[in-house]
């Protein structure tokens, strides 16, 4: 080994945390700590911040839920921003974020294991190449999204069509004409399926179990902000039926379009699985037309198309999995026994599931999107600093400035 490349393997102490993520999550820890006078080194492995919303996501995306619910600590959207921003806003607004706060990620710095070294009473971060870093606390924020879930079909190897993940998926456009199945019927599979509608596509998505299919917004209102503000005075259950009554009255019998709902409600459900519910932005009405088709379970893939679970079978030009994505905490997190499962996802539900032992915390875990993660990043802050306070270290000026109060 040639001395350039012990140097590099030489540990380098890191002052404050190191945070693994540059996407909202890891951005508004790395916010939040700067605000508080507590230096953070963020770590991503890609070429750019906020790169799974940059490079992974399809052109027509827009924020399922009122930018008021999506805004990231300290700092508001701009004005003029309409109700629902688009990818490309959202890309900007934290690109900005990250200037106003002062936040310079690494980027193409991959971690390949971090573990906690007793004996340096540290976290020992080892990256691609072999560079080790040091630091008192480690904040996970790489998300329960980070690597596609894609299924394996029995005779998918022998289809003659294209097969893709949605994190592929650009636009319906090159699609025009062709019969396409979209597998998965959560807000990426009804949005791609009415993408593809748009387009001149012929989709057909498959539901294989219940879901609940919401209006984005009711009487003007955004349905997930009339279900925040009904929380606050009635139990989820009631909530539930509220929601539900109204959804009923708007949408109709989803039932009859093949998309049943669970027995659990909608609230009810998303508290104890993290399963979201659909919040419909056109798809149901192509549905009801006849212009995408609701299918049953894959059995199998054949050269020409599908085998579904009922024997039926049709032919497809291109099969799209828009099955989710999954955490890759496994992969590289070696002491994160009693915070994460096997899986990669908290042992313990929100709001108590953010802290580990020995410094480890987590940002972006709570299966509560955005609003989620602004939670996640105010409190690991106040957390820190009270730990960076009784190191007795100085606290530095920042453009973003905390509220003690939160």
């Amino acid at each position: 080994m040639d001395g350039e490349a012990q140097g590099r393997r030489r540990p380098a102490w890191v002052p404050g945390a190191i945070i693994v993520g540059a996407g909202p999550s890891g951005l508004a820890a790395a916010a939040c700590l700067a605000a508080r006078g507590v230096p953070a080194t963020v770590l991503e492995m890609s070429d750019s911040l906020a790169s799974t919303w940059r490079h992974r996501t399809y052109d027509r995306l827009t924020l399922h839920l009122p930018k008021r619910f999506c805004e990231l600590p300290l700092l508001p959207f701009p004005q003029g921003y309409p109700a629902y921003p688009s990818k490309d806003q959202f890309v900007a607004y934290m690109e900005s974020y990250a200037a106003a706060a002062g936040v310079a990620p690494r980027f193409g710095a991959r971690v390949e294991e971090a573990a906690f070294d007793a004996a340096a009473g540290a976290w020992a971060v080892r990256l691609a190449g072999g560079e080790l870093l040091l630091a008192r606390w480690l904040v996970v924020a790489t998300g329960e999204n980070a690597v596609p879930r894609e299924p394996e079909f029995p005779g998918a190897p022998r289809f003659a069509g294209r097969v893709m993940h949605t994190r592929d998926y650009k636009s319906g456009e090159v699609f025009s004409g062709k019969k396409v199945l979209v597998v998965g019927c959560g807000n990426s599979g009804m949005e791609v399926s009415l993408d593809l509608c748009r387009h001149g596509a012929k989709p057909s998505m498959v539901v294989r179990n219940t879901v609940h299919v919401l209006p984005r917004e009711m009487l003007g209102l955004s349905t997930f902000g009339i279900a925040m503000a009904l929380l606050k005075l009635f139990s989820v259950q009631v909530v539930d039926r509220i929601l539900l009554a109204a959804a009923r009255l708007t949408l109709g019998d989803t039932g009859k379009l093949g998309l049943r709902r669970p027995k659990t409600g909608p609230m009810e459900l998303k508290n104890l699985t993290g399963r979201t519910p659909v919040l419909d932005v056109g798809t149901l009405g192509h549905i009801k037309t006849g212009k995408i088709k609701v299918v049953g379970a894959v059995k199998e893939v054949t050269r020409s198309g599908v085998r579904f679970a009922d024997g039926k079978e049709e032919q497809f030009d291109a099969i799209i999995l828009a099955t989710g994505y999954r955490s890759n905490v496994p992969s590289w997190l070696k002491d994160g026994g009693n915070v994460f499962t096997r899986e990669g996802m908290p042992k313990t539900p929100f709001p108590n599931g953010g802290r580990g032992k020995n410094g480890l915390y987590t940002v972006g875990f709570s299966q509560r999107g955005l609003l989620g993660a602004s939670s996640d990043a105010l409190n690991i802050a106040r957390d820190i600093h009270c730990q960076w306070k009784d190191m007795g270290r100085p606290a530095n000026n920042n453009v973003l400035q905390s509220d003690d109060t939160v």
